[in-house]
């Protein structure tokens, strides 16, 4: 069963890791949505945030509002169009580190399973070969602990709830996750202050040109 969701945004002013004429970077804190949510009393998020003290920026992508890590945003209409090529066209390279329940066999992999709507159960997604839309997410074991492993995680698409939905394919869904992490030794999985999953380093074209590469630390 998904519990309730309760929105409770960490306070403070958003950490920006760059800065520019065309793009503005920042590092997004776990449990902050990444624009308005549909419901009332969720209109705090990235994107309102960051606006409050720079009106021109404009989203490009989002992270699940339980992940942390690097956001970039435009600041011109062309600077938006650009950037959004980037990711749909997928030339926007994402690494993320998780820490998953779990002692993993093998140094690494690659998951291939289609991921579509749970509709039963929204927001919660699922592998479907037959409804489900085509996903890939390479995996790097970084480490091993007594009872789960922390692992680099490489989507070559970007489907909803992707890293989530593959890790839990493979049986090792992502600590403190409280959608995908249920069941697992009882709950244990799930005992976590936050969803371990961070977006790490972000490389792709800058609207002006040139490859450029952004990172933020990984705060567990």
């Amino acid at each position: 069963m998904i519990p309730d969701f309760v929105y409770d945004p960490p306070p403070g002013p958003l950490e920006v890791l760059h800065e520019d004429r065309d793009i503005i970077v920042v590092n997004k804190p776990a449990g902050l949505l990444s624009v308005p949510g549909k419901l009332a009393g969720r209109e705090d998020c990235v994107l309102s945030r960051l606006q409050s003290a720079h009106w021109d920026a404009l989203l490009v992508h989002r992270l699940d509002c339980d992940t942390s890590g690097v956001m970039i945003f435009a600041r011109t209409k062309q600077a938006q169009g650009f950037l959004g090529q980037e990711f749909e066209q997928r030339r926007a390279e994402k690494t993320y580190i998780a820490r998953v329940w779990g002692v993993m066999d093998g140094e690494a992999g690659h998951v291939d399973l289609p991921i579509g709507t749970d509709w039963p159960n929204r927001p919660r997604q699922m592998v479907s070969a037959e409804h489900g839309r085509p996903a890939q997410t390479d995996w790097q074991v970084e480490a091993r602990d007594v009872a789960e492993t922390r692992v680099r995680l490489s989507p070559r698409t970007g489907r909803s709830h992707q890293l989530r939905v593959h890790m839990l394919a493979l049986g090792h869904p992502i600590l403190g996750d409280p959608i995908y992490a249920t069941g697992y030794e009882t709950g244990e999985a799930r005992a976590h202050a936050r969803l371990m999953l961070h977006a790490a380093t972000l490389a792709l074209s800058h609207p002006k040109g040139g490859p450029v590469q952004f990172s933020s630390p990984v705060p567990f």
